[in-house]
């Protein structure tokens, strides 16, 4: 079975029911603004920190 892509909808999808738990309180907060971060990037097309491909937008 071959595992699907998320399409930019799913992506979007999910960065709003992540919204949707934030609370408000930094320190609860700090690993879903990560996980919504994350998201972003993917619909960016920008590297996440464990990729291996570099990165237009900050060049690293």
């Amino acid at each position: 079975m071959e595992a699907s892509t998320p399409t930019t909808q799913d992506l979007e999808k999910e960065i709003t029911s992540l919204e949707a738990q934030l609370t408000g309180d930094m320190f609860t907060d700090m690993e879903i603004r990560d996980k919504i971060h994350n998201l972003k990037m993917k619909l960016t097309g920008t590297k996440p920190i464990d990729s291996q491909i570099d990165c237009v937008g900050c060049g690293s």
